[in-house]
């Protein structure tokens, strides 16, 4: 425009409401990049001739600069901006007025993002992030060359096919396909390659594609002092059965009472909550950040933590109302969904606070930084205190123990699957069991696994 227009009251609150909004003293060429930044985001309007508290000091060559401005940032960005000139108390100054583009906006190679106040440029995960996200695509649906289903294992698929046709959200014609055609089917595949949710989900050692795809579970009885930690790893439908038998059988308490003749189990959370979390974190989790979901196990709590970011402009308080099913990685919760596992109306957070409300547990804490998600479960009080009248409480790993040396003093040669039918525990309980007394030379195995025997060294 030619003339310059009197700014009046009005605009300037809206322009200091707006955090859309940049104001520079003087004009450079590298404010090119903030004008890249507004692009790649929501768009936004960089002030020439304010001050940082917006405060106009005016700004020289104005008129010159509303004709070079355009120019330099069409060459160099591609992009076409409207620049208008305006006056506050006879200081001119400019509005560089910048709308969102819909494809990915380059700075000589670079590319920059608008995130809050504050312009960064964008690289590594971040960078292939924002690029798929400008396609229209999510990370877990990129193909990866040179993997086929030859190298993925057949038990992850019988696995699935259980799951699935227990849960009834895939036909029984589609479950006795082959294995190539259920990954079709669950449109795990572009063309003649395979996506990496297909690698996640089915191929014997996912790490070789993707690092950090697997869990770390630590017990601590401070946040200083690490007792013992384990890591999972497998497909992510073995991570999700694995990880949650091993905090049932090695990590949490159990604590076994009795009303009158029966015998009642109770532990400090609820199970379904920690069920729903972990389930969370593995379909929702960023696995482009190499960093593995972390399950930090205290006496009086347990903190799930996963990388990942909330929906763009969603905030924790959004996740408690009700809300879209919005995945962070929607090829992986589709399979997730047709095992059962998941539900696809955005119900996750909601039965974990149900599931503590009716254990009678105080709801989880939820936070949501630039790193990754965390939810926190603090133990029931008087599952902590162990204090409950009329009711003698022991814990159930000295009682499994037990229970394990009683049964082979009456056969030495039982099988742990016998035992874990015996005891009522999983054999992945048994084995840890097992692994312990061995440590403490309690018992040792004598010859294979089929033929061999048990023998107790100590009781």
């Amino acid at each position: 425009m030619d003339d310059a227009e009197p700014l009046n009251r009005e605009d300037t609150l809206s322009m200091k409401e707006n955090q859309n909004i940049e104001w520079k003293k003087s004009w450079r060429d590298e404010y090119i990049k903030w004008i890249c930044g507004f692009a790649n985001a929501a768009g936004g309007t960089l002030v020439i001739g304010k001050n940082d508290k917006g405060v106009v000091t005016g700004v020289a060559n104005a008129k010159k600069l509303l004709e070079d401005i355009p120019n330099k940032v069409r060459d160099i960005l591609g992009i076409i901006v409207d620049v208008n000139l305006k006056t506050d108390k006879g200081k001119d100054f400019l509005e560089i007025m910048v709308e969102p583009y819909p494809y990915p906006v380059s700075y000589k190679g670079q590319y920059h993002y608008r995130s809050g106040s504050t312009k960064q440029e964008l690289k590594g995960a971040a960078l292939d992030k924002f690029l798929l996200q400008k396609q229209g695509k999510c990370w877990d649906a990129v193909p990866v060359p040179k993997v086929t289903v030859v190298g993925f294992k057949n038990d992850s698929f019988e696995l699935f096919r259980k799951n699935a046709a227990r849960s009834g959200r895939i036909s029984e014609e589609v479950l006795a396909e082959s294995n190539a055609m259920l990954i079709e089917n669950l449109q795990l595949k572009e063309n003649s390659y395979l996506k990496r949710a297909a690698v996640l989900l089915f191929h014997h050692d996912p790490e070789q594609h993707v690092t950090g795809a697997y869990v770390k579970i630590g017990f601590f009885e401070t946040d200083a002092d690490l007792l013992y930690q384990d890591e999972v790893h497998g497909n992510l439908f073995e991570q999700a059965d694995k990880t949650l038998d091993l905090l049932l059988t090695k990590y949490l308490r159990a604590y076994i009472s009795y009303e009158g003749i029966s015998r009642v189990e109770k532990y400090p959370f609820p199970k379904e909550a920690l069920r729903e979390a972990l389930l969370n974190a593995i379909v929702h989790k960023d696995y482009s950040g190499g960093v593995p979901i972390q399950i930090s196990v205290y006496e009086d709590k347990i903190i799930f933590w996963n990388s990942g970011q909330l929906p763009e402009n969603w905030t924790v308080g959004r996740l408690f109302e009700k809300h879209a099913s919005m995945p962070y990685n929607p090829l992986i919760a589709n399979a997730f969904f047709r095992a059962g596992l998941i539900e696809a109306w955005g119900r996750g957070i909601y039965k974990i606070i149900s599931e503590c409300e009716t254990f009678g547990a105080a709801p989880p804490k939820f936070n949501c930084d630039f790193s990754g998600l965390m939810v926190e479960f603090g133990a029931k009080s008087e599952e902590v205190s162990g204090k409950t009248s009329g009711k003698t409480r022991e814990k159930t790993r000295e009682k499994t123990r037990e229970k394990i040396l009683k049964l082979i003093l009456v056969d030495a040669s039982i099988s742990i699957e016998e035992m874990s039918n015996r005891i009522g525990i999983t054999q992945k309980g048994i084995e840890w069991q097992i692994m312990r007394l061995k440590k403490e030379k309690m018992l040792e195995r004598i010859g294979p696994a089929k033929g061999g025997y048990w023998k107790i060294i100590k009781e």
